[in-house]
């Protein structure tokens, strides 16, 4: 008789990096990349996260060469920002807006550490494609727009790729806020400014005709006195509204009001208040022009004129928020006592 011998089962190594039997691939690849990782405990079913300090060895070198990774991509495109779009008067808000929303995803780490990995490559994998497919795009064809904003696609594909979905909803307001550092193209700015232009110009006429001074208004051309004013795209166009925009939705976040009524209608009313401030600004640089000289009205004081516009657009909208808050009924204010 011929027994044969039972087989042996293989014993599974509890903590075991890679699938022996899986499909060798990209794909597969790139899911034991992130299982590397990721904590340990997602893939146990455990719920905890180890602090950075106890995790292993292979997660923190992959995590840094992720972070390489997404320097080599980005620096250079930081770097050409910095060079030719952060110094324009419309674009000066951009540093600010990065290192904003550098430090509101540092300020996360904590939480975003403490939350159970979820991994999601088959929804990561596309959008990283189509992020690196934007980036290449972009910084081939000088296209800035597509440069800069595929750091929100790829960011995004790399928090669900190693966190998961959850990650993604604590960092939303980050990524989100990453978008008004995007420069627009010329062409849209110049034809969604140009009625802006025209608007804030003929307030700010009519204004200045109710005080008693001798102005004159030609489409964007104010006339006081000896001297001929040019209402920019800087002085009252889509930019500073964007920034004002930005201010706004930034104060909203970090007031973590619960009343959506209240943070839909401050974020509405953000528009008109951008508005005004950009009347009041024109206003203040006319006045200069006529009453100390074209030198004073361009000189420090046209500068001066851009932090009182942003002056002028946080008092407005804290203003606007106070108002909000005291038409709350006393139950959602005693939740929201900011």
């Amino acid at each position: 008789m011929n027994q044969h011998a039972p087989i042996p089962h293989l014993a599974h190594a509890p903590h075991a990096a890679f699938r022996t039997d899986h499909t060798i691939g990209i794909r597969g690849l790139v899911r034991d990349a992130m299982r590397m990782i990721a904590p340990r405990a997602a893939f146990s079913g455990a719920p905890t996260a180890l602090p950075i300090t106890q995790r292993p060895a292979s997660d923190l070198v992959i995590a840094a060469l992720v972070l390489l990774g997404f320097a080599v991509l980005f620096v250079p495109t930081y770097i050409d920002l910095a060079r030719r779009v952060w110094p324009s008067d419309g674009q000066g808000h951009g540093p600010i807006i990065l290192a904003l929303s550098a430090w509101l995803m540092f300020t996360e780490r904590h939480a975003l550490l403490a939350l159970p990995a979820e991994p999601r490559v088959a929804a990561a994998t596309p959008l990283f494609i189509i992020g690196l497919a934007m980036y290449v795009l972009g910084r081939s064809q000088n296209m800035m727009v597509f440069e800069a904003s595929s750091q929100i696609v790829v960011l995004v594909a790399l928090l669900i790729g190693f966190r998961g979905f959850p990650a993604l909803r604590l960092l939303w307001f980050p990524l989100f806020f990453l978008l008004f550092m995007v420069p627009l193209p010329g062409s849209v700015v110049a034809s969604l400014t140009a009625p802006l232009k025209a608007a804030v110009s003929a307030v700010a006429a009519e204004l200045l005709y109710w005080g008693g001074y001798p102005v004159a208004r030609s489409g964007v051309i104010l006339s006081v006195g000896p001297y001929r004013l040019l209402v920019a795209d800087a002085c009252a166009g889509l930019n500073s509204m964007f920034t004002l925009e930005a201010m706004g939705l930034l104060y909203l976040n970090l007031v973590r009001s619960t009343s959506k009524v209240r943070n839909v209608a401050l974020a509405i009313l953000i528009i008109p208040i951008a508005f005004i401030a950009n009347i009041i600004r024109v206003t203040i640089l006319v006045l200069v022009t006529y009453h100390f000289g074209d030198q004073a009205g361009q000189g420090f004081i046209h500068d001066f004129a851009g932090m009182v516009l942003f002056g002028v657009g946080l008092g407005l909208t804290l203003g606007a928020d106070s108002l909000l808050r005291a038409f709350e009924p006393t139950s959602v204010r005693t939740a929201n006592p900011s």
